[in-house]
């Protein structure tokens, strides 16, 4: 029997790290490689604001785990992780449900010699009042569809109503101008666009009001104070209403009520302010975790109180440096470089040999302002940073997901999923509109 390790977690760092090790390991008989996710396909992340405008279809951007594990050498397991027996060496699943609650696979527990922890984080509401019931969150592939249905249902409603019946059906309200936030708002804008061309143009494009609230004083805090004002000049020009040093005190159903005493109505509410490791990792049979949740690990990414347990991505507070309490940023450029690195550190395990450390490289950060433009930052060779806006900027967005592609399909496959995209795109509706 070869090593076997385990990766719980197929975001983008899990399925990169099982693929890799699948094709040099498993293939090899050298180590039995699984990976375990709730669900059976894998959409990238950062393209959850596309499937919640309904700019990108994720039938047609999903991987299937099934598939991938058969081409790349490693196995699937459908199932949550529910707990962990660290003397017994075991990963304990609940069991996995149908959208009716009835149960598709039981619950079981599987053995390792070596444990990869990548199950990323979810939405932090700080515990703002409402939120749970009249916001949706983006954290999967299902959230974001559901969001969409809902959008679209709006519409739909709207064009059988009366002129006088129409006003502020259609209101969007972003809680949080992260990235993920302004991405949204932009991609909103395109969508309304779209729906107009479609038919459903009882709502012009700028009647669809959507506002972007910020508690902190401007957009986009991780990029310089450049980019971010750029990105907020381009909003206010797309109509969007961005509000920032706007803290949201309650969700209620008609809008957000604001601390100041302001209110933002809408009917459909987004919150996407901030993130947090799931509870479980919390006192995870003794696992070290910090406030936020996260797994404490070495730069080894090994957990501090278990060597043959790896955490990463999200999930994991890794140092940043050898000095200092910064750890790597919560970003997927990190989870990238990680499954990179703990490729070497697998098969160096295998081998006893010394386990790499990491080191993040902070190659920037970019933004897309959906099909209008995209702004942001690129990490020079000195550690200074050019700024990217427009046209060029948009490349530069686009090819962080080839690049994910490239990690998991090799470069004929990529190539090809690029050619049926541009051929798509001639054939395929520009929204999907189901």
């Amino acid at each position: 029997m070869g090593h076997r390790i385990v990766i719980v977690g197929g975001g983008a760092g899990g399925v990169e790290l099982a693929t890799r090790l699948g094709r040099s390991l498993g293939k090899q008989g050298r180590a039995e490689v699984t990976l375990v996710d709730l669900h059976l396909t894998h959409v990238w992340k950062p393209l959850l604001h596309e499937v919640a405008a309904g700019s990108l279809d994720s039938s047609e951007n999903d991987l299937n785990y099934l598939d991938q594990g058969k081409r790349n050498g490693f196995s699937f397991q459908l199932g949550r992780m529910c707990g962990l027996d660290r003397k017994g060496k075991r990963l304990l699943l609940g069991p996995a449900l149908d959208e009716e609650g009835r149960e598709l696979v039981p619950a079981r527990a599987l053995s390792y010699d070596t444990l990869v922890i990548a199950i990323g984080s979810e939405t932090n509401d700080f515990g703002t009042p409402g939120t749970a019931e009249h916001c949706t969150f983006l954290d999967d592939r299902e959230q974001a569809e559901g969001f969409h249905r809902q959008l679209l249902g709006r519409y739909l409603r709207a064009h059988a109503c009366d002129d006088g019946q129409r006003d502020g059906m259609v209101g969007v309200a972003i809680v949080g101008a992260g990235a993920t936030g302004v991405e949204l708002a932009a991609e909103l804008r395109h969508a309304a666009s779209e729906m107009a061309a479609y038919g459903l143009d009882e709502i012009r494009p700028e009647n669809m009001r959507i506002s972007l609230v910020e508690a902190g004083p401007r957009i986009l805090p991780p990029l310089p104070e450049r980019v971010a004002r750029a990105a907020h000049d381009k909003l206010v020009r797309l109509g969007v209403d961005v509000r920032t040093g706007s803290t949201v005190e309650e969700v209620r159903a008609d809008g957000l009520q604001i601390k100041d005493g302001d209110f933002v109505p809408a009917a459909l509410k987004v919150w996407a302010a901030g993130i947090r490791a799931p509870a479980l990792l919390k006192d995870l049979d003794g696992l070290e975790s910090n406030g936020k949740g996260q797994l404490v690990v070495e730069r080894t990414l090994q957990t501090t109180r278990d060597p043959d347990i790896f955490a990463m991505g999200d999930c994991a507070a890794c140092p940043l440096g050898e000095e200092g309490d910064k750890t790597v940023p919560p970003r997927a450029q990190a989870a990238h470089q990680q499954a990179s690195m703990l490729v070497r550190s697998m098969k160096a395990r295998i081998q006893g040999g010394e386990l790499p450390r990491f080191t993040y490289r902070d190659h920037g950060s970019l933004v897309s302002l959906s099909s209008y433009s995209a702004v942001g930052n690129l990490m020079g060779n000195l550690g200074s940073d050019v700024k990217l806006e427009g046209w060029l900027a948009r490349m530069f967005y686009a090819s962080l997901y080839r690049q994910h592609q490239l990690a998991l399909h090799g470069f004929l496959r990529t190539g090809l999923l690029v050619l049926s995209d541009q051929l798509g795109r001639s054939t395929e509706p520009r929204l999907k509109m189901h």
